[in-house]
C-alpha cells in the first residue's frame, strides 16, 4: 500500500525525471557548458569590473542648476532611475482603476458565468503578452518615450491584477453576500457597499506589490525604446560599454532592494493575520511521525 509521502515522493521524483528529459531534449550539445566559468570570469575581469561610475555624474548638457551636493540628480543614472518609478507609479494607479470592475465583474460568486467568463478573457488577453511585447507595440504606435512605457505596462497590470482581485473577491465570505441580497442591494450597491470594503486590504496590498513588480520591469522596457534607465543599458549595450552596463545593473540592484523591504513593509499594514498556522514544509514531505517530531521540537 503506497503511503501519503510516499505518493509524494513519487510524483517528485516523476516531475524531476520528466524535467531532466524534457531538458535533454533542448539542449543538443551538454559540452558547451565546460567553458562557461572561464568565458564568465574572462568577461567579468576585462569587460565588466569595475564599473564604470561616471552615469552617477551629471550630464555635460543640459547645464545641471542643482546645488553640487545633489548634482547627481542631474545624471542619467538619476533621471532614469526616476522615470521608471514614475512609469510603474502611472501604470499601477490607472491599472487599477481599470482592473477592479473588470475583477468584480470576473468574479463567479457575484455574475452569471457568461459575465465572469467574458471579463476573464479580457484578464487573460491583457497579460498573455509579456509587458515588453507591449511596449513594442505601443512604441510603434506613438513612438519612443515614456507614454509607451505607461500603456504598455498599464495594459499588463490590468490583466496580472484583475487576475488577483477575482481571485480574492471569490475567497471572501458569503455571509455579506447573502445579506446583501436578502436586503435587495442591486450588483452595483453590493460590489461598491459590500465586496469594496470587505477586500480593502487585500486590493491595497495587491496593488502595493503590483508597483513593486512593475518597478522591476520598467528598467526592461525601456530597453525597446519605452522610456526609463532601460534606454540608456540599451544605448550603452550597443556600444559594448559594459563597465557602464553594470554600474546602472547595480543602482537598479540597490533602488529594487529597497523598494521591496518599503513594499513589505507597507503591505504588513493591510494583511491580515490568521488564527490558522500554515503548514511547514516538512508537514508535507515528510514521513507523519519526522514531521511531528520536528513540530514539537519548534514549539519547545
Amino acid at each position: 500500500m503506497i503511503t501519503g509521502f510516499s505518493k509524494t515522493s513519487l510524483y517528485l521524483i516523476l516531475v524531476i525525471i520528466c524535467a531532466v528529459w524534457v531538458m535533454d531534449g533542448l539542449v543538443d550539445d551538454w559540452g558547451r557548458l565546460s567553458g562557461s566559468g572561464e568565458n564568465l570570469i574572462i568577461f567579468f575581469r576585462e569587460s565588466l569590473w569595475p564599473p564604470n561610475w561616471s552615469v552617477i555624474e551629471p550630464q555635460a548638457y543640459p547645464v545641471c542648476t542643482a546645488y553640487p551636493i545633489f548634482d547627481f540628480t542631474c545624471s542619467t543614472a538619476w533621471i532614469g532611475m526616476v522615470e521608471t518609478i514614475k512609469i510603474a507609479f502611472v501604470s499601477t494607479v490607472l491599472g487599477t482603476m481599470v482592473s477592479l470592475p473588470i475583477g468584480i465583474l470576473a468574479a463567479r460568486n457575484l455574475n452569471s458565468k457568461s459575465v465572469s467568463y467574458f471579463a476573464r478573457f479580457i484578464l487573460a488577453a491583457a497579460r498573455s503578452l509579456p509587458s515588453i511585447i507591449w511596449a513594442i507595440f505601443f512604441v510603434i504606435l506613438v513612438g519612443f518615450g515614456p507614454l509607451s512605457g505607461v500603456l504598455a505596462m498599464t495594459i499588463y497590470t490590468v490583466g496580472y491584477l484583475g487576475k488577483l482581485q477575482y481571485e480574492s473577491i471569490e475567497g471572501m465570505s458569503s455571509i455579506p453576500l447573502e445579506a446583501s441580497n436578502s436586503m435587495g442591494l442591486s450588483k452595483l450597491e453590493t460590489a461598491v457597499g459590500v465586496v469594496i470594503p470587505e477586500q480593502a486590504n487585500h486590493l491595497i496590498s495587491q496593488a502595493i506589490f503590483m508597483f513593486e513588480y512593475n518597478v522591476r520591469h520598467g528598467t526592461v522596457i525601456g530597453i525597446v525604446g519605452a522610456g526609463g534607465i532601460g534606454y540608456y543599458i540599451n544605448l550603452y549595450l550597443r556600444f559594448l560599454q559594459y563597465d557602464k552596463v553594470i554600474a546602472y545593473l547595480i543602482i537598479i540592484f540597490a533602488v529594487v532592494l529597497i523598494i521591496d523591504f518599503l513594499s513589505i513593509y507597507a503591505r504588513s499594514f493591510f494583511s491580515e493575520e490568521s488564527d490558522v498556522n500554515r503548514p511547514s514544509w516538512w508537514g508535507i514531505f515528510l514521513p507523519a511521525d519526522l514531521a511531528t517530531k520536528l513540530a514539537g521540537n519548534r514549539q519547545q
